[in-house]
């Protein structure tokens, strides 16, 4: 199970430990709409890189800051939402990257083990960490060859119903038209020879991930995995008519 993730948008340590005990091997944290604050994210990062469990930070806006605390506190890499052309993609995702490839500042700590870093620290934690952009909005998509090309952008990573609002077609319904905005986009990330993340939450999605080549699905969220638990109960009392 190593190319699927799931996405937790809450700071629970036990939902961790239980997901690892089953054998999920990735995670991908949402601060965005979550709610992960400064010192839980630091905390949190801090647990998932003990146990070496790769994790992926989808931040809480297109800013340095951001994408430099998610980055300096452990994060594997980063989803950077709300990109907009490629000069915009270009000013932002330059500070997931060391100079002189960007503009990352240097904070030492739990990324360099408390200690001083050596000569080629600083190379190494470019190509260790990933930024993947997000392609949510009409102008991402339209620069979406361009974006890829950036090299501080190392991936993609489509908000299917964001930009299925921001093209004017209201909810997401993985349609024709939604699958030819994803199927851009994993041509894109193909053709740059980089790689590109699927929000799957769908057997059919998954498999349209598959045959266009995801390296990671992000299979449920936190929520979905609660909710299908606490039904499948339900259901198995419906079955065994303690309940009605």
């Amino acid at each position: 199970m190593d190319n699927i993730a799931l996405w937790m948008s809450q700071p629970h340590y036990g939902y961790l430990e239980i997901a690892r005990t089953c054998g999920v091997k990735s995670l991908v944290l949402e601060l965005e709409h979550g709610t992960f604050d400064l010192a839980s994210l630091d905390q949190f990062l801090a647990y998932t890189k003990a146990i070496g469990m790769p994790t992926l930070t989808k931040i809480i806006a297109p800013n340095a800051e951001s994408i430099q605390q998610a980055l300096d506190f452990g994060s594997d890499g980063v989803i950077v939402p709300h990109i907009l052309g490629v000069e915009h993609a270009r000013e932002v995702t330059r500070a997931a990257k060391y100079p002189l490839t960007g503009t990352r500042s240097y904070a030492g700590g739990r990324v360099f083990d408390y200690a001083r870093p050596a000569s080629n620290a600083f190379e190494s934690e470019n190509r260790r960490t990933k930024c993947f952009a997000m392609i949510e909005t009409a102008e991402s998509l339209e620069d979406v060859e361009k974006i890829i090309e950036l090299d501080t952008v190392d991936g993609l990573f489509p908000g299917p119903s964001d930009l299925a609002l921001a093209r004017g077609r209201g909810a997401y319904a993985f349609n024709d038209a939604d699958r030819a905005d994803l199927i851009r986009v994993a041509a894109a990330a193909r053709s740059a020879g980089k790689s590109w993340v699927m929000p799957a939450w769908t057997s059919a999605e998954r498999q349209f991930a598959l045959d266009e080549g995801a390296e990671l699905l992000v299979v449920a969220t936190q929520t979905m995995t609660l909710r299908a638990g606490i039904m499948a109960t339900i259901h198995t009392l419906r079955d065994e008519r303690i309940v009605a």
